[in-house]
């Protein structure tokens, strides 16, 4: 007899499909049909036809950091999600990625800053992106190192900051 499903792997089934919803991949009437496929499946192989065609779902792992004022600070080693969005409105950013924990190929960072001033450390063989960064007031300190090693992650970083400055370099690690 195969196994059964855990109320976890309903609920995170019922998440991906709420998500898929909300995104536009399913409609409201597929939306209802999978549900009650995955509130009644007793089996894994029940629930596969219920996500099927899905988009994967780690594709969109998101998370926010945000603060009025003070530090935001990330470092040692901490996990990076897909995509990370930091908002403040006085405070310092202070994001260290060279200890990270990055499983994906592509890392979107989206600031959206205030007054504050930002630093972000990339890992020595990551390449970075800032062409869709605006600006208020200071342009962004960064010089694109010689890729030593191909293969490294792609640090895109996004989104508008005031009067801050922000300033990225790589790890010399």
């Amino acid at each position: 007899m195969p196994p059964l499903i855990s109320e976890d792997d309903r609920d995170t089934a019922v998440q991906r499909l709420q998500e898929a919803y909300t995104e536009g991949h399913i409609s409201h009437e597929e939306l209802d049909e999978r549900l009650h496929q995955v509130l009644t499946a007793k089996t894994h192989s029940e629930l596969v036809p219920a996500l099927a065609s899905l988009p994967e779902e780690n594709a969109g792992t998101t998370s926010t950091i945000a603060a009025v004022s003070g530090l935001i600070q990330r470092r040692g080693a901490w996990r990076v999600p897909r995509i990370l969005k930091v908002e403040s409105a006085l405070g310092r950013v202070h994001l260290d990625l060279s200890r990270a924990v990055i499983e994906h190929p592509v890392v979107d960072i989206e600031l959206q800053l205030g007054t504050g001033r930002a630093k972000i450390t990339v890992p020595r063989d990551a390449a970075v992106d800032v062409e869709d960064l605006r600006t208020g007031w200071k342009a962004p300190l960064y010089k694109p190192r010689r890729r030593s090693r191909p293969g490294g992650p792609m640090i895109r970083i996004s989104g508008t900051m005031g009067l801050g400055r922000l300033k990225i370099r790589h790890t010399r690690r």
